[in-house]
């Protein structure tokens, strides 16, 4: 396997948290909050990674996006925010997912998608190859078998990377 180059999160109830009582773009809302541990790992993990977000969020685009992680001080982790209005396809569409490797440059191998909907962002990122991580605060016993990894916590994401990295090297070496 090729080493990891980019990280891709999923935004709402990923990196944070979404609250259904609010319409239109997060930027406006009047509460944000972000996801914990959230912070601590894109801290970590931007040193190493090209970090970016990927969202379905229909009443945003990416500038709206930046403006709302900009409200929860993370905005300078990500060199690319992706929103379904640029992309031109909404996820779990394949191509959603193939659009945003092409943009990065790298093979989907050298991807992995962080997101908390299994059959929206896990699924059909494993399915074009990119390496996955699924946040679920839920049942560890539920059957996850597009999922990498599951975690419960987002304060784990850098461990996690690195066993990928572990695993990946067993692998090529």
């Amino acid at each position: 396997m090729p080493k990891i180059k980019a990280i891709v999160f999923d935004w709402g109830d990923t990196l944070m948290k979404d609250f259904f009582e609010y319409e239109g773009p997060m930027a406006d809302w009047d509460y944000v909050e972000i996801v914990d541990g959230v912070s601590k790992s894109l801290h970590i993990v931007s040193q190493s990674y090209i970090c970016c977000v990927a969202s379905n969020a229909g009443a945003s685009n990416s500038e709206l996006m930046g403006m709302a992680l900009k409200r929860v001080d993370i905005q300078q982790y990500f060199q690319y925010l992706f929103t379904s209005r640029e992309l031109g396809f909404s996820k779990p569409n394949l191509d959603f997912f193939n659009r945003i490797v092409q943009t990065l440059g790298f093979t989907p191998q050298e991807c992995i998608m962080v997101g908390n909907d299994y059959n929206k962002d896990i699924i059909p990122a494993k399915k074009i190859g990119m390496q996955t991580i699924l946040f679920s605060q839920g049942s560890k016993d539920a059957n996850f078998d597009y999922a990498d990894y599951v975690m419960s916590s987002m304060g784990n994401l850098h461990n996690i990377i690195l066993e990928i990295e572990k695993r990946n090297n067993i692998y090529t070496s």
